[in-house]
């Protein structure tokens, strides 16, 4: 019961534009980020997707609305697909925040969570795709988090490693599940 995973950061934020972690604050698309959600569009509209997944917070909804509006597509909300929860730290400096990554893969941010808790959120949710989803290709909009969850959960690279690198923003990851 494979199921092909598709992985797409959400587009552009003014936050990223401004250098802010946003954690879990909604965010809102830049102008660029609009841009860049309809072209995610364009880019998978032939890709034979079943269904997108997107987490909850704003600037990953808007992504997927822009993305697939009007395809028939559905797009199911996802709480566990969120950004990882900075707590008092989210919509602080994301150049202090990356510095002290590696402090916090086991350790709760302060009033948030842990890179191990963010990434037990996306194992669960992967556990639950095969539930509806079998034999498909779906694809999931999310956050450096949901990516290094989905990293860790389906490739097996360690989160001490994962927290230490950049994020390389690319046109989507591929994944299998079994």
């Amino acid at each position: 019961m494979p199921i092909r995973i598709v992985f797409e950061t959400h587009s552009t934020t003014e936050d990223n534009e401004n250098g802010v972690a946003t954690g879990w604050l909604p965010g809102r698309l830049s102008k660029v980020g609009r841009e860049q959600a309809a072209e995610l569009g364009r880019r998978r509209a032939d890709d034979g997707i079943a269904a997108v997944f997107s987490s909850d917070l704003a600037r990953a909804t808007q992504t997927a609305a822009i993305a697939f509006a009007g395809t028939g597509i559905p797009v199911l909300l996802d709480w566990r697909l969120r950004e990882c929860d900075y707590g008092e730290l989210n919509g602080s400096s994301a150049r202090d925040l990356e510095w002290h990554r590696p402090e916090h893969v086991d350790q709760p941010y302060p009033g948030g969570e842990s890179w191990q808790q963010a990434a037990a959120r996306v194992r669960s949710f992967v556990t639950d795709l095969p539930r509806r989803w079998s034999y498909q290709r779906v694809l999931v909009i999310g956050h450096v988090a949901t990516r290094w969850g989905l990293d860790h959960v389906l490739t097996g690279e360690r989160l001490e490693d994962l927290v230490r690198r950049d994020f390389a923003w690319q046109e989507g990851w591929e994944y299998t599940a079994a």
